[in-house]
C-alpha cells in the first residue's frame, strides 16, 4: 500500500550522493554509484532524478526501487543466464562480479512504439523498413505487437548510443560472432520471461535493454540492472487493447510529468540554476514508482526504517561485508 506520509517524512531523507574512499575507485552515474575493488562493484542504487543531463530532483525510495525491482528479476531469470548478484546486503544496494562488459546494448522491443529520434516508430513513420537489421511489415500501426520480439543492439557511448546492426557488431569487431549469438538469444529469453510475467501481473512489458559481459572464467553474465522503470517501458495490460482499437496512447503508470515541470518552468539544458521542484510532484512520483514497483513484481513495497538517515543505514550495512569502513 503507497503512503504519501511516509514519503512526505522522506523529503529530506533521500540519498544523493555517497562517498566510501574505503571502497575503492568511484564511477558516479546517473543514478547509481559505483565503487570498484577487490574484483567487485558496489552498486549504489541513489534517489537522483535526471534528466537533460543534470539531476532534477531527490525522489524517496526511488533507489530502493529500482535496486529491489532488479532483485526481483535476477532471481526470476538466474535459470535463463547467471548475473553479476553476490549479495544485496541494503535496499538500495548490490554487490556484484566484475566483468568485463560488452560495448553493447541488447535492446529489446516487443511493440513498434516510441517518440525519440532513435525510436523504431520514429524510423517507421519516415519509411525506414530496416531497423538494426529487422525487416519490418508494411501496413503496421503505432503500439501495435510485433509478430515476435526484435533485438536493435546499440553501442554504449557516454554522450549518444548508436543503433547498430548485428552484422556491424561483427565487423567492428565489437563482439565475435559466437558471443553475438549467445547474448542475442540469451536476450530473447530474458525478454519473453518478462513478458510473461508482467502480463501475470496485468502489465506489458513494452521493450527493455540488456547488458552483458564475461567474468573472469569466460562466461557470459546479466549485469547492471533487468526491467527497471528506468530501463523499461511498461503499459497496463487491461485497457490495451482498447486503446490500440481507438487509436489512443496506451496507459501506463506516467514519470515524465516532472520532466515536463521543468520544461515548462524553465530552461533545464541551459539555465545555470533550475527550480526546485515541487513537494507535491516529488511526493507523487515517489508514489508512482511504489506503484511500479508492486505493479511490476506483484509484491507489497516494504518501506525501510525511516528513523535513521538512509545513508547511515547504508553504512550499518556494508560494514558487514567491508569493515573497514
Amino acid at each position: 500500500m503507497i503512503n504519501k506520509e511516509i514519503i512526505e517524512k522522506n523529503l529530506e531523507n533521500c540519498l544523493i550522493e555517497t562517498n566510501f574512499d574505503q571502497l575503492g575507485k568511484k564511477y558516479n552515474g546517473k543514478v547509481r554509484d559505483t565503487y570498484e575493488m577487490d574484483g567487485k562493484l558496489v552498486l549504489i542504487t541513489t534517489d537522483r532524478q535526471s534528466a537533460f543531463d543534470r539531476v532534477l530532483a531527490a525522489i524517496p525510495f526511488k533507489g530502493q526501487v529500482l535496486n529491489q525491482v532488479s532483485q526481483f528479476w535476477f532471481e526470476q531469470t538466474k535459470d535463463i543466464v547467471q548475473n553479476h548478484v553476490l549479495s544485496i546486503p541494503d535496499p538500495n544496494v548490490t554487490i556484484g562480479k566484475k566483468s568485463e562488459v560488452f560495448p553493447v546494448e541488447f535492446v529489446m522491443r516487443g511493440y513498434l512504439t516510441g517518440v525519440t529520434s532513435t525510436a523504431v516508430w520514429t524510423a517507421y513513420e519516415k519509411g525506414e523498413r530496416d531497423f538494426c537489421g529487422n525487416i519490418l511489415p508494411e501496413g503496421m500501426v503505432k503500439n501495435q505487437a510485433f509478430d515476435k520480439p526484435i533485438i536493435t543492439p546499440t553501442t554504449k557511448s557516454d554522450e549518444h548510443d548508436e543503433k547498430i546492426s548485428p552484422e556491424e557488431i561483427v565487423q567492428r569487431g565489437l563482439m565475435s560472432q559466437e558471443d553475438w549469438d549467445k547474448c542475442a538469444d540469451i536476450a530473447m529469453q530474458l525478454f519473453v520471461r518478462g513478458q510473461e510475467i508482467a502480463k501475470k501481473n496485468g502489465m506489458i512489458l513494452v521493450d527493455t535493454k540488456y547488458e552483458m559481459g564475461k567474468d573472469k572464467n569466460g562466461e557470459i553474465i546479466l549485469v547492471d540492472e533487468i526491467h527497471t522503470p528506468d530501463s523499461s517501458r511498461y503499459w497496463v495490460a487491461d485497457s490495451f487493447e482498447a486503446k490500440l482499437a481507438a487509436g489512443k496512447e496506451p496507459d501506463n503508470i506516467d514519470k515524465e510529468f516532472l520532466r515536463l515541470w521543468f520544461t515548462e518552468n524553465c530552461d533545464p539544458y541551459n539555465d545555470e540554476t533550475l527550480p526546485e521542484a515541487p513537494k507535491e510532484l516529488v511526493v507523487e512520483l515517489s508514489a508512482r514508482y511504489i506503484q511500479l514497483y508492486e505493479a511490476i513484481t506483484g509484491q507489497e513495497f516494504q518501506y525501510p526504517d525511516i528513523s535513521k538517515p538512509v545513508i547511515d543505514r547504508i553504512t550499518e550495512n556494508l560494514k558487514q561485508e567491508f569493515p573497514e569502513l
